[in-house]
Formats: C-alpha cells, structure tokens, sequence
C-alpha cells in the first residue's frame, strides 16, 4: 500500500516548523522577531494538494537524485553514456520530470520532546529518471536547539556508482512569507569569493570567478541584495564557491541573511562545497497560504549543493558516489533577531 502525504509538525515552544512527507518539503516556519513576534518565514501553501499538482516552483523541497543543472541531460560515467529528461530545455534540473520532490517519502521516525526530529527514508531505484543504480536515502529535520533546525541528508549506493546531490529548496522571506516585501532590502553575506559563471541556459562554463569588483560580491556584512541587482539581469541564480567561511562542528559558514525591519535573521552553515543563490526571479503572481500573492524576488533560495553540472566538468568537485561510500550532506538553519 502506498504511502499518504500528509504534514507532519515539529514544535519545541520557540520554533515551529511543518514538514510534509511529499517532497520532504518544508510548508511553514515559524521563527520569532526582535520583540518575540512568530512569523511565518517561508513560501508554500496551505495543504499538500497545490504542491502535488506542480503549482510549487520547488518550494520548501529537497530535490534529487541531483539538484541543479545537467547539460543537455547527458553524463557518462565508467564508459556508459546516460540520458536523463530535459525537463527544462535544454537541460535536465533538479533530478528530472519526478524528482524527489515529487515522491512520498516514508516516515522511518518522528519524535516529539525538546528536540523534535523526523526522519524521511526513500529507496531510488536502477534507472529512475535515467539515473544508474539503487540508492537509499535518508533525510532527517530537528530542532537542535530553540531556534536551531539541522538537516541531515544521506544515500547510500547499492551497487553502481551513481551523481549524487542534494539541495534544501526553501524560499526564505525573513519579514514574513504574507509581508508584500520582497526581500530585495534583506542584506546577505555569502562566504564565497567565487562563483561558478554560467552560459545563457544557465549551465556553468567551467570557470571558477572571484567575485571582487563585481556585482556578485557579498563577502562584507550589511550588502543589500537588491543594491546591484539590476546588473545581472533578472536577478541572482548563481552557484557560490564556498571558500572562505570560518567551521565549526564539521560545517562551513555559507551565509547571513538579515531582515534589517524585523531583525530576523538566518546563519546557515553546511558541509557542502557551493551554494545557489536564488532570489525567486520567476515567481510571479503565485498564490500562497493564507491568499498571500507571492512575486517576483518575493523570496531569496539559499541551496547548498554540489557545483552544477559536476558530472560533465572534471574541474569541479566530484559528485560520484560509489558502492560502498556514503554522500552525507548537512545544513545548519540558526535563527535570531539580532
């Protein structure tokens, strides 16, 4: 029998965060402001249905077997030629036509108490959207701490080699998801002094970039995301070196980003060695929970991955994982109103 999506909550008396099993999608996160007020803090809607009609570009989901792009939805691995579906012409995004984000996932645990977890576990099966071999995965939210959640992600291959990776895909908009602000007066500091250029399909060229002089440069505090964004078209959709930030417990700094209105503020810290810098640019008129009318850079994505396109650029860290090694990969969501 197969499983049913439902919406699951985890609840330490501070935070507040609702999790379906389809997509591991993330619906609603609550996370109080400088004088205590809980807000809603991510993009989604109110029931599962929306999400399972495709209305949701990827909102709150983890996606796979591997997120970002795939050039021309073609890799070879050990000698064999694979084609996946180009689901976004020309490319294959974010594990094809029915990523992990359009599967029910299985509740392997749920514990309430002090720090809430749920546990996610799928099995990825030989050639599904054309990707070789069986993998088991698990995905595991908690809250840490009072306003800490920690997600940990895992695959485990069976017997092929196989590209693996994962991204969290949450739309953040720290004033509140039914604020009407985008988050253009956010400021944002990313921990990269690269990026990773892209061609006009949005794929990388190859090139590692320094982003100094450049309207790609968050490295110093308090940078608006909206105080260059019109010098690179229509908005951020870029994937961040993950080079320079300080680690602690086996995870790097990736970014800090401020709602300077509420004070509300997000420091991610992963294991990943890039992150997607995504400020919603083809949202557009999308209504959310509440009735509330999501727009255009009405949210920022903070997806830390594997480089884009890492299976066909040999210069890119590897995202082959074999029998008998594991792909692990953590984010560490800390919330405060600074």
């Amino acid at each position: 029998m197969a499983a049913e999506a439902k919406i699951f909550e985890l609840n330490n008396g501070t935070m507040q965060v609702k999790v379906s099993n389809y997509g591991c999608t993330i619906t609603s996160l609550f996370v109080p402001d400088k004088d205590g007020k809980l807000g809603d803090v991510v993009l989604g809607f109110d029931t599962i249905e929306p999400y399972q009609r495709g209305a949701a570009p990827y909102f709150g989901c983890i996606v796979g077997r591997v997120a970002n792009r795939i050039k021309e939805g073609k890799f070879t691995l050990n000698g064999t030629e694979y084609s996946l579906p180009i689901n976004k012409p020309p490319n294959s995004l974010h594990g094809g036509q029915k990523g992990f984000d359009k599967v029910i996932w299985e509740v392997a645990e749920y514990k309430q108490g002090d720090t809430p977890s749920i546990t996610f576990k799928y099995h990825s099966h030989d050639g599904e959207e054309g990707y070789p071999g069986d993998v088991s995965f698990t995905a595991t939210y908690t809250l840490t701490s009072k306003t800490t959640m920690r997600l940990d992600m895992e695959g485990i291959p069976k017997d092929k080699a196989t590209p693996i990776s994962l991204a969290q895909h949450t739309y953040w908009n720290l004033s509140g998801h039914n604020s009407g602000k985008s988050i253009l007066d956010h400021t944002i500091q990313i921990w990269a002094n690269h990026i990773t250029p892209v061609d006009q399909n949005i794929v990388p060229t190859g090139e590692i970039l320094a982003v100094k002089n450049t309207p790609f440069d968050f490295t110093t505090e308090n940078t608006k995301i909206g105080s260059r964004i019109q010098e690179v078209g229509i908005g951020y959709d870029h994937n961040y070196v993950l080079d320079c930030g300080e680690e602690k417990l086996g995870l790097k700094r990736a970014a800090k980003l401020v709602d300077p209105t509420s004070s509300r503020t997000l420091n991610l810290w992963t294991d990943a060695p890039g992150m997607q810098f995504y400020t919603a640019n083809y949202v557009n008129g999308i209504v959310g929970k509440g009735g509330a009318v999501y727009e255009k850079h009405g949210a920022a994505c903070l997806e830390t991955q594997g480089f884009p396109n890492a299976i066909n650029q040999p210069n890119f860290p590897s995202v082959v994982v074999k029998p008998g090694e594991k792909y692990k990969h953590t984010m560490l969501f800390e919330f405060s109103a600074e």
